[in-house]
């Protein structure tokens, strides 16, 4: 890892995370519909604390913070840091000014850019590199935040002419068989792993037969309407009790218009293709499908080892693995260390990427996890049989 090569990065980065909000009237910067969608404008700001907080702060002498609220306002989770704002509060903050935030970006963007022209050792790269990995996290927060806040706005406005996001249909079909054996699970070489990927260790797996497309709109409509929603036996009795208390009929973003399904897109309300690959699903609905199928979801160590010869990318696949640490994991000293493994607990392991990815942040032992119920992102299934 050069500075030559992190300063092309953190300028690719750091832009596109701009050109996603770029289509936004002032107004969506600000709104949080919902606890676990933040506004625009908090990820905006948020990802530019990270750069001063952990490598500014630390390794530019004489570098002063840009503002003492501001730590505050976009500390996320890091208890080693100190105070936040509640999660539930980013809506709230009509100020500072979305203006403000971007000026906010310039400045550190114009401060590391100063920090990379200097000889840096590794393991500062190394978190200027983290930095870039988490800002590409919150890339794809920042298009599946924006898609619920248009999305539950009763006009269904278009945020991006032709930007549909889910009009794919699957590139193949049929089934792989993998055989029995012992395989090696986690991520190894040279290139940039979160710490959730560290920890390569072996797995037994029995054969298996897994799926070589994803669940289209077409299929999961067949379960729809065999009354899969109302069948208490295909339920795990966590989810039957989420379909009853949420009153869920349908995937996130469908709407009954005139008697057909439509759905919410980047690219306003549209009739749901029947041919496109499936989304916005939770692990509950992704279980109960699979039990009408009579099939399961992968395993993630059965999904990493097949993924070789799939074609996966397209959706964050819902496996049947609790997202739990791998042998000898060790969570890094003081804030950083934050970062995943506090999470493990009460989450389910997706694998893949999706269509709102940014570019370069996916490779094969990427471990994605959500709380079972969630689906504004754009989530998928993958069977076994």
């Amino acid at each position: 890892m050069t500075n030559h090569s992190i300063r092309d990065d953190y300028n690719t980065v750091r832009k596109y995370s701009e050109q996603i909000c770029a289509p936004l009237a002032n107004e969506d910067y600000v709104p949080q519909p919902v606890p676990f969608v933040s506004p625009p404008k908090w990820h905006l700001a948020h990802s530019t604390w990270f750069f001063e907080t952990f490598i500014l702060k630390q390794f530019q002498p004489g570098y002063k913070e840009y503002d003492p609220d501001f730590n505050f306002l976009f500390n996320s989770y890091y208890n080693n840091i100190g105070e936040r704002t509640m999660r539930t509060d980013r809506g709230n903050m009509t100020r500072p000014t979305t203006e403000a935030v971007y000026a906010y970006r310039r400045h550190v963007d114009a401060c590391m850019h100063e920090l990379l022209e200097r000889d840096l050792d590794q393991d500062t790269l190394s978190l200027v590199r983290l930095g870039l990995h988490h800002e590409q996290q919150h890339q794809e927060l920042l298009v599946t935040d924006i898609k619920y806040i248009l999305g539950h706005n009763p006009i269904f406005p278009v945020y991006k002419a032709g930007h549909n996001l889910v009009s794919s249909p699957n590139p193949e079909t049929g089934f792989l068989t993998v055989a029995e054996g012992v395989y090696d699970i986690g991520f190894s070489g040279d290139g940039f792993c979160f710490d959730n990927e560290l920890g390569k260790h072996k797995v037994y797996l029995h054969e298996f037969e897994i799926s070589k497309g994803l669940v289209t709109n077409a299929e999961y409509l067949e379960f729809m309407n065999a009354g899969g929603y109302a069948d208490f036996n295909l339920w795990l009795d966590e989810g039957w009790s989420w379909v009853n208390e949420q009153s869920v009929n349908s995937p996130m973003y469908w709407h009954k218009v005139g008697g057909e399904w439509h759905y919410f897109t980047l690219d306003g309300l549209q009739k749901v293709d029947p041919n496109a690959i499936l989304s916005h699903v939770s692990f509950y609905e992704a279980s109960a499908f699979a039990q009408w199928k009579q099939m399961r979801l992968p395993t993630e160590f059965e999904w990493e080892i097949a993924s070789v010869n799939l074609d996966w990318g397209q959706r964050w696949e819902w496996t049947n693995s609790a997202y739990l640490p791998y042998p000898g994991f060790t969570k890094a000293p003081g804030a950083v260390g934050e970062y995943n493994g506090k999470f493990m607990i009460n989450q389910m392991v997706l694998r893949g990427a999706s269509v709102a990815t940014s570019p370069a942040h996916s490779r094969r032992t990427y471990r994605n996890f959500f709380h079972a119920p969630e689906r504004w992102q754009y989530t998928g299934i993958r069977l076994v049989k």
